[in-house]
C-alpha cells in the first residue's frame, strides 16, 4: 500500500469512528452548599460537578464532624496541627481553621478537579478567616508516603494532633491503606486522636465498614465510639437497605495505645 493509500484510509476510517461532538454528555457543572457554622460563618462550598471519587457531595460524615470538631475544640482544635483526608468540599478543615487550628493541611486524592475545588473553597473563606490562617489544600493518595503533608507542618512539629476521616470507610480496599497513613501523621502523643466518621450507606455491607477498625486495633490505636447521631433524612433516597441505618451517622475516636508511645 502507498503511502497516499494509506492517508486516505486513515481519512475514512476517521470518518467511520469518528465519534459526533454530542455524542458525550457534557460535564455537570459545579453545584454549592452553603453551610452556616455554630459560630455564625457562612459558608459557601463548592462542589465538584461529577467524580469518580465522589468528591460531587457534602456527605452527612463531614457535618457531623465538624459538629464534634465545635464542640471539642479546645482539646482537638485550638492550637492544633489538623489534616483531612479525602476532604471533598473540606468543610471540618475550613472551619478548624476559622475555629483556631495553628495548621491545617486538607487533602483529597491528587485528580486536579479535587484539588482544586478544595483550593476554591479555602479562597471563597478568606473573608471569615482569621488574619493568621494557616491552611493548605493538597493532593494526597492514601498509604503513599506522606511526607509531603508532614512538611506543611511547622519546624520541630512531627506530626499532625487531629485527623479528620470523613465518610470514607465504604471504600473497603483501602482500609489498609488509610490505617498506614494514620500510623505514619498521628503524632505520637496521648492528646493526639482521629475522628472516623462514617454512615453505612450500604448498610448489608456494615460489617465490611467496621472491618477497618479492627485493622486500627492491630495497628496499635484504640478504639471509642463518641457518637451516633439520626439525620433528618437519607442522603440517597433511591437506595436500598435499612433505613434507619443510612440515616445515621457513626463516630470514632483513635488514639495511640501507651504501649504504641512507649
Amino acid at each position: 500500500m502507498s503511502s497516499d493509500e494509506a492517508d486516505v484510509l486513515d481519512g475514512i476510517r476517521n470518518i467511520i469512528f469518528q465519534e459526533p461532538s454530542d455524542y458525550y454528555p457534557p460535564p455537570k457543572p459545579a453545584t454549592f452548599e452553603s453551610k452556616t457554622l455554630q459560630t455564625g460563618e457562612a459558608l459557601q462550598l463548592r462542589l465538584v460537578g461529577y467524580n469518580p471519587l465522589w468528591g460531587h457531595h457534602l456527605w452527612n460524615g463531614a457535618q457531623v464532624v465538624t459538629d464534634y470538631l465545635y464542640d471539642h475544640a479546645r482539646d482537638l482544635v485550638h492550637g492544633r496541627a489538623v489534616l483531612e483526608l479525602g476532604a471533598g468540599a473540606g468543610l471540618p478543615s475550613i472551619a478548624a481553621t476559622i475555629w483556631g487550628a495553628k495548621q491545617v493541611v486538607v487533602t483529597d486524592y491528587p485528580d486536579e478537579d479535587l484539588v482544586e475545588n478544595l483550593q476554591m473553597n479555602i479562597d471563597a473563606a478568606k473573608d471569615v478567616l482569621p488574619r493568621s490562617a494557616n491552611i493548605v489544600a493538597k493532593g494526597h493518595a492514601w498509604g503513599a508516603s506522606t511526607e509531603p503533608l508532614l512538611s506543611c507542618l511547622r519546624p520541630g512539629w512531627c506530626g499532625f494532633d487531629t485527623l479528620v476521616l470523613a465518610d470514607l470507610l465504604f471504600n473497603h480496599g483501602q482500609h489498609a491503606a488509610l490505617v498506614s497513613t494514620v500510623q505514619s501523621t498521628l503524632v505520637h502523643l496521648p492528646h493526639a486522636r482521629a475522628l472516623v466518621f462514617f454512615t453505612p450507606y450500604t448498610p448489608w455491607k456494615f460489617d465490611k465498614d467496621m472491618a477497618f477498625f479492627d485493622l486500627a486495633r492491630k495497628g496499635g490505636f484504640q478504639v471509642v465510639k463518641v457518637v451516633e447521631k439520626v439525620m433528618d433524612k437519607v442522603m440517597f433516597k433511591d437506595d436500598r437497605g435499612d433505613e434507619l441505618l443510612r440515616r445515621t451517622v457513626f463516630g470514632y475516636e483513635l488514639s495511640y495505645e501507651h504501649t504504641a508511645l512507649e
